[in-house]
């Protein structure tokens, strides 16, 4: 097809964009995720960065949130700000885009400043995942922004604070925000080689409460209700559902004592993955029934926290369309877009859920996410740029994938 001359000026115009000094600022901050500090810090530079585009910025103070403590009790838990930003929101053409601001990185993890390695890519926390796409979306954006393309077509952009624990704080902004969108794109980090996640599994995650009742281990064990080994039945039960479209991880026990008494309380953290909706739906009727075995058997209450927070993402035909738009973008700038589907989960998976078109991998390449060898690939940022700034113009342009 070719590109336009209005599409040409624009891709330069984001491929131009300073997104490496930007992305080697920005991972010069700790924003791990339980890091309020340096998330209100991230937030701040975010906000100074995409003030440069028009319409309302606001930070949006996150949802409450519980988790579970290692003793059973329950307490609330903070997260940073989710950063909004809403243009043009009449216009006839919405579309929506989603990244995020936190790292797996805390404030006492060793892995903190930035490198260059021997063949030219940069190391460092969060480069890829995600303060490298946080860039090129804002270089395209503004690139987009240059265009007779904003007549036609309003956004917003929510940069939220928590997805590296789930989003539990920001997962109703997101399916808030997905409301009457055409069309979305999240700035995950694409494979070294480009390619893309396509389908997507789900994931849930429970923290069991098992509350029994505590007796003297010599004198009278009869009496006493062992909550230990009710947690560790129940997670041999949960590993019977594994099989094809469910992987089921049972991932630690909290509980127990001293040896001379039975333990009366137990914490069991287990994590599903399903690959389609009738999977998710098999996991919790599993859960559900296992639990109650064991209750009724041993005796125990057992009481379940959590969900399933990241629903599974199938490719429907809206979604294939999408990838399709950006596998001609990509051929039109010299780049062989594929995908391939992968059991990893993200804000892609809640926006899908909303019956909204995603592609979710729109992002730098790069790799070794979530460790200390975590790179970027530099010379994909401009890449990147272009293709999403020629994507969301030529979705503008049809209105919809």
């Amino acid at each position: 097809m070719g590109l336009s001359g209005i599409e040409q000026r624009a891709c330069e115009a984001a491929a131009a964009a300073p997104m490496l000094d930007q992305v080697r600022a920005w991972a010069a901050v700790n924003s791990g995720s339980r890091n309020l500090a340096g998330l209100k810090s991230m937030a701040g530079l975010l906000a100074d960065g995409f003030s440069a585009l028009p319409g309302a910025l606001e930070l949006v103070p996150p949802d409450p949130v519980e988790i579970v403590d290692p003793n059973g009790s329950i307490r609330g838990v903070e997260h940073g700000a989710h950063l909004l930003l809403t243009v043009r929101p009449d216009a006839p053409v919405q579309l929506l885009f989603t990244g995020h601001y936190d790292t797996v990185f805390g404030t006492d993890h060793p892995f903190q400043t930035l490198k260059w390695l021997n063949d030219g890519r940069l190391n460092g926390p969060g480069v890829a995942d995600m303060k490298g796409g946080l860039s090129l979306m804002l270089a395209a954006l503004k690139a987009v922004e240059t265009t007779p393309a904003t007549s036609g077509f309003g956004y917003q952009v929510l940069i939220d604070s928590d997805e590296e624990v789930g989003s539990p704080s920001s997962a109703a902004l997101i399916a808030r925000a997905a409301r009457g969108k055409a069309a979305a794109f999240t700035y995950e980090p694409a494979l070294p080689d480009g390619t893309l996640a396509g389908a997507r599994g789900g994931s849930g995650n429970f923290s069991i409460v098992v509350t029994g009742r505590s007796a003297h281990a010599g004198r009278n064990p009869e009496e006493g209700r062992n909550a230990l080994l009710a947690a560790a039945d129940l997670a041999l039960r949960l590993e019977q559902a594994i099989g094809p479209g469910l992987k089921v991880n049972p991932a630690k026990i909290d509980g127990g004592g001293p040896n001379n008494v039975v333990p009366d309380h137990a914490v069991l953290r287990v994590n599903f993955r399903p690959a389609s909706p009738d999977d998710e739906a098999r996991a919790r009727a599993h859960l559900d029934r296992a639990m109650a075995e064991v209750s009724a058997e041993r005796d125990v209450a057992i009481h379940a926290h959590g969900g399933f927070g990241r629903p599974p993402k199938p490719l429907d035909p809206a979604a294939e369309r999408l990838f399709g738009l950006v596998k001609d973008c990509g051929a039109d700038l010299g780049l062989d877009i594929g995908w391939k589907a992968t059991g990893g989960v993200c804000d892609g998976n809640n926006i899908a859920a909303c019956g909204v078109p995603v592609v979710d991998t729109m992002g730098a390449r790069g790799g070794a996410i979530h460790s200390e060898e975590e790179f970027l690939i530099p010379d994909s940022l401009p890449e990147r740029a272009m293709l999403s700034t020629l994507a969301i113009l030529r979705l503008v342009e049809r209105g919809r994938p």
